[in-house]
C-alpha cells in the first residue's frame, strides 16, 4: 500500500507522461524475473497471435497490462480528460438502462473496466455496481481508498447468505449489475469451450444468475489501444427476460457459447489487453464438468 501511495502521488503531482516511464521498469522487471507469469503469457500469446510469441511481445503484453492499472489511478480522480475513450455499440445498451429493469454487464480480465466512470459522462444514467468474491472486494475497496479516500466503488461480495437479494436489489434500482465472468475461485459448475483454438474452462454461474433473474445480458469491455486511447464496446450477449423454466438449461448453454464467441473476438483484436497470467488452458476437472452436467 506505500508504493501504491507513492505511485499515486507520483501520477497526480508530476503527471501521466512522466509517471508512465515508471512503468517500462515495471514491466521490463516482471518479463525478466515473473517466471509463471511468463510461462503463462507465452502459453497465449502464440494462440491469439497466430505465431510464436517475441521476447517484445512479451514485454507489451506486460507494458499494456501495467498501463491500465496505472491508468486507475487518473480514472478514480476523475480526471477523464487526459483519455481519449471511443463508445462502440452504445445502441446495444442504452435502450435498457432507458427502460430501468436492470442489467447484467458481463466482462472478463481484458483490457479495463475501470473506463465505465469515464463513460459515465457520454451515457447519462449508467449506474454500475460490480459483483465479485468477498476477498476480492475487500481488496478492491483498500486500493481504492489508498487512491482516493473520498473514492468508492458499489461491491455486492459473492458468498453471502443475501449476495442475490443484494444483486436483485440493484437491478429493480435500474442499475447495471458488472461481473467478470471468465474466472472462478470455486467449485462451480463450469463448460468446455473453444477459447482460441484450444478447450479451456468457463465458469457458467454468472450466466445462471443473470437467467434466474430473467435479465438482459450485455457484453462489455474496454480495450487500452496505446498512448491515452481506450475502445468501449458493447455487444448484445443474451435476454433472459421471457425464457420459460424448461428452457433455461439451454439459454444458458447458448449465452456461454457468445461470451466464448466474443472473447475470441476481442482477444485478436487487441491481444495484449488479456490479464489471465495462469495456465487458462488446462484441464477441466471431472468434478466440475458433471457439476455442469
Amino acid at each position: 500500500m506505500p508504493m501504491l501511495r507513492m505511485m499515486s502521488w507520483v501520477s497526480l503531482r508530476l503527471g501521466r507522461r512522466v509517471a508512465r516511464l515508471v512503468l517500462h521498469l515495471i514491466a521490463l522487471y516482471f518479463v525478466l524475473f515473473a517466471s509463471d507469469s511468463r510461462r503463462a503469457s507465452l502459453s497465449y500469446l502464440p494462440r491469439v497471435l497466430g505465431r510464436p510469441a517475441t521476447w517484445l511481445d512479451l514485454y507489451r503484453h506486460f507494458f499494456c497490462f501495467a498501463a491500465t492499472i496505472h491508468d486507475r489511478i487518473y480514472l478514480i480522480n476523475r480526471r477523464y480528460d487526459l483519455f481519449d475513450i471511443d463508445i462502440q455499440g452504445e445502441e446495444n445498451v442504452r435502450p435498457l438502462i432507458d427502460a430501468g429493469q436492470g442489467v447484467f454487464l458481463m466482462g472478463a480480465h481484458l483490457g479495463s473496466f475501470e473506463v465505465m466512470r469515464a463513460i459515465g459522462r457520454q451515457v447519462p444514467g449508467l449506474r454500475v455496481a460490480m459483483v465479485m468474491h468477498g476477498d476480492n472486494a475487500q481488496k478492491i475497496n483498500t486500493m481504492l481508498a489508498a487512491i482516493n479516500p473520498e473514492a468508492s466503488m458499489d461491491v455486492i461480495p459473492l458468498g453471502q447468505i443475501d449476495s442475490m437479494l443484494q444483486v436483485q436489489e440493484r437491478l429493480d434500482d435500474g442499475m447495471l449489475v458488472g461481473m467478470l465472468s471468465d474466472r472462478t475461485l470455486g467449485n462451480e459448475p463450469m463448460a468446455q469451450v473453444n477459447l482460441l483454438g484450444a478447450t479451456a474452462a468457463l465458469p457458467t454461474g454468472p450466466f445462471r444468475m443473470a437467467a434466474l433473474l430473467r435479465r438482459p445480458v450485455v457484453f462489455m469491455v474496454g480495450l487500452y489501444m496505446g498512448e491515452n486511447r481506450y475502445q468501449v464496446h458493447f455487444e448484445t450477449l443474451a435476454d433472459f427476460t421471457d425464457i420459460p423454466r424448461g428452457q433455461r438449461a439451454q439459454a444458458v448453454e447458448t449465452a456461454v457459447e457468445r461470451y466464448t464467441e466474443l472473447l475470441n473476438r476481442y482477444t485478436r483484436l487487441a491481444p495484449y489487453n488479456w490479464f489471465n497470467f495462469f495456465d487458462y488452458w488446462q484441464d477441466v476437472p471431472a468434478s466440475l464438468n458433471d457439476a455442469n452436467e
